[in-house]
């Protein structure tokens, strides 16, 4: 044979199906533009020079290593299709006399250009495009940047290695399909019927409980340790629930709509249900992978929306001030108007150098500690188990006790309380005790159950519910408290100095004023904690969250569509004879359209459906997710949740009606199918 006669044959396959790999090459090269351009961006020097640039990189990093992962799955899912499609060519090559040799050599070609192609052409684009979402990165977490453009040498070859190595790891698979098969095998080819699908009752009532047990789990878990733990436990539960549901409850369900005959006997209802019931076991796997992507799309973009979006106000929640002072002392005496007076004329000493003053300032003395509160009883013991064991949190709360001097003076009040009198405010949580109590301690009657108060930093950060307690004698209330220590040894109570202002400064201004303030030996043993210093590190976080979020969906919504679309040339194929068949026996083109509706609308929009049921029942466990994030506007995670939805929504119904399309006119032969290869 000629030396260019392998590669001519593996070149005419490709061309022949041309409308079978050019999906598949544009979503190999998507992928390795997509991977490229996240190993830039991690390797960017204009990136490593923005404030906050750690937690960025490491963000960057992960999703990297994500995008190569689901890029080996994916393409491997897609070359399985490409081979079932092509084993009816492969098979007419054995019987003219090739060998399982002739047919490997002209696989190893393909994949050769194929794989030569992508990365080429996806590393190409990626260097074409890699500034662009430099400069999207850069505008989404609200920084300045150079443009200059540069190529990251590093980026070229980690891109090559990997990508090399998948479609190495395709051939290798591909191979070992042609060498185990026989003749007849291939020339049958995707042409191999299925025996009648049986509804297996038992696994569909089996993923019935297993999704209805993370459901169950995601609505009432309150505890935010164990949301923690249990998230990704729950995520694999329903992933093989939804498995099972798909595979075993379509079968299911399709066998009920046989026994309507009302239903089934219809021109637009016989054939497409038909058609599903005998290839269920397969199509419902692929359905299940579509809801999946689906669910993982609209959880990404629906949660990392919400956090960018809500960014300044939890910005403004972590650090209430632009400028935000906290000193501990050793007693509570330490804490008294003459020992904190000289300290904060230092601060406003500062503040006159540089010409600028203190506003809004809130200027309080408290003490801190946390307990389990059931009841209106406050058990410190249990609490140092359970915080620092890792134990259930339980009724865990972080508490503050104030005096009713300072409060008067924060809110401009003159409330009185008696001595066994407290005023209780309650942040991010409810109190319904007509008691307050420490456990060991007197008991408290609540007076009124106050509207607003002044919170702190911590209050604002921690997923834990905070009370602030008022009483004439705060320290006389947590006296039960004193000496008791967690296991790592620090005092389960703090006595603390707090003082937060804002100024009338630049930004940058702010930021040197908050160093030399933490510079006075004086606050060496407190902390002091500047909104704008940490601004950038806020954006950092929350806006490269959003922009992987962003890089993700693209990347599983490829391959989403992409599965849609085999799935319905694969059907398309395997349902044109029947149609054929329909059509000489009088069906109608117009029968066989609404047929296909009814097909399509049955089918392809369960898994948008049940991705949106994932997404309502996950919500709660989001929720509390993100509390870690310090996001509690719920409010906000609604309407992102729900816009994403919708908008995907508009977008899925685009996709079916374009594939429904090709399907239509596959089993109609208004159009040329796809070419044999040969």
């Amino acid at each position: 044979m000629k030396l260019g006669f392998y590669p001519k044959l593996a070149w005419e396959g490709i061309r022949k199906n041309k409308r079978l790999y050019t999906p598949y090459l544009l979503s190999c090269i998507g992928m390795v533009m997509m991977f490229y351009i996240m190993i830039f961006l991690s390797n960017s020097p204009m990136i490593q020079e923005i404030p906050g640039s750690v937690t960025l990189l490491s963000i960057l990093s992960m999703g990297t290593w994500v995008v190569a992962f689901f890029s080996m799955l994916f393409l491997f899912y897609s070359s399985s299709f490409l081979m079932r499609r092509r084993k009816k060519e492969f098979g007419l090559y054995n019987i003219l006399g090739m060998g399982k040799r002739n047919v490997s050599v002209i696989l190893f070609w393909e994949s050769v250009m194929i794989a030569v192609f992508s990365i080429t052409v996806g590393t190409g684009a990626g260097i074409a495009f890699s500034k662009l979402f430099e400069l999207l990165m850069a505008n989404i977490i609200s920084v300045q940047i150079r443009y200059e453009f540069t190529v990251s040498v590093a980026g070229i070859t980690e891109t090559i290695a990997v990508f090399g190595g998948i479609f190495f790891l395709i051939l290798l698979r591909s191979l070992g399909q042609i060498s185990l098969s026989n003749p007849v095998d291939l020339l049958r080819g995707s042409n191999v019927g299925e025996k009648p699908p049986k509804a297996k009752w038992l696994l569909a009532i089996a993923g019935v409980v297993m999704l209805a047990g993370a459901y169950g789990f995601s609505v009432t878990v309150d505890d935010p340790m164990k949301v923690l733990s249990g998230f990704f436990v729950a995520v694999l539960v329903v992933i093989a629930a939804t498995y099972l549901l798909f595979v075993t409850g379509s079968i299911a369900m399709c066998r009920l709509l046989q026994k309507n005959k009302k239903y089934y006997y219809r021109a637009n209802h016989f054939v497409s249900v038909s058609s599903m019931t005998f290839r269920m076991n397969r199509n419902g796997a692929g359905l299940a992978s579509i809801c999946i992507l689906l669910t993982m799309v609209l959880v990404m973009l629906s949660s990392t929306t919400a956090l960018l979006v809500g960014s300044e106000e939890s910005l403004r929640g972590r650090y209430p001030g632009d400028i935000n002072v906290s000193v501990d002392y050793d007693t509570y005496q330490d804490v008294q108007e003459d020992s904190v007076a000289m300290l904060r004329n230092e601060i406003l000493a500062v503040l006159d150098e540089h010409h600028v003053h203190a506003q809004s300032a809130r200027d309080y003395r408290m003490i801190t500690g946390s307990g389990m509160l059931k009841d209106g009883v406050l058990n410190g013991d249990e609490s140092a188990l359970s915080l620092f064991n890792g134990n259930s949190s339980g009724d865990l709360v972080l508490a503050f006790f104030v005096s009713l001097a300072d409060y008067n003076a924060l809110m401009g009040e003159s409330q009185t309380l008696q001595d066994d009198e407290v005023l209780i405010y309650p942040y991010r949580t409810d109190y319904i005790a007509q008691n307050f109590q420490i456990k060991g301690g007197s008991a408290y009657r609540v007076k009124s159950v106050v509207s607003d108060f002044v919170i702190n930093g911590e209050s604002a950060m921690t997923v834990f519910p905070t009370i602030f307690v008022i009483a004439g004698d705060p320290e006389q209330v947590v006296s039960p408290l004193k000496g008791l220590e967690s296991p790592s040894g620090y005092p389960l109570i703090q006595y603390r100095w707090q003082y937060t202002f804002d100024l009338d400064a630049a930004d940058q201004e702010q930021i040197e004023i908050s160093q030399e303030l933490q510079a006075l030996e004086s606050l060496q043993d407190g902390k002091v904690e500047s909104l704008e210093a940490n601004r950038q590190d806020f954006y950092s976080l929350y806006g490269g969250l959003f922009f992987l979020g962003i890089m993700l969906s693209i990347v599983f919504l490829a391959a989403a569509v992409l599965i849609i679309y085999y799935k319905q040339v694969s059907e398309g194929y395997e349902d044109q004879a029947r149609f054929d068949i329909m059509q000489k026996v009088g069906m109608t083109k117009r029968e066989i359209r609404k047929s296909i509706n009814s097909q399509m609308m049955t089918v392809l929009f369960l898994p948008l459906l049940m991705a949106g049921v994932h997404l309502c029942f996950a919500f709660p466990m989001i929720r509390r997710m993100l509390l870690y994030f310090n996001l509690w506007n719920t409010q906000l995670l609604i309407a992102t949740t729900a816009g994403c939805f919708l908008i995907f929504g508009f977008f899925y119904a685009l996709v079916y009606r374009m594939t429904s399309n090709a399907y239509y006119a596959i089993v109609t032969g208004s159009k040329e199918g796809f070419a044999c290869g040969v």
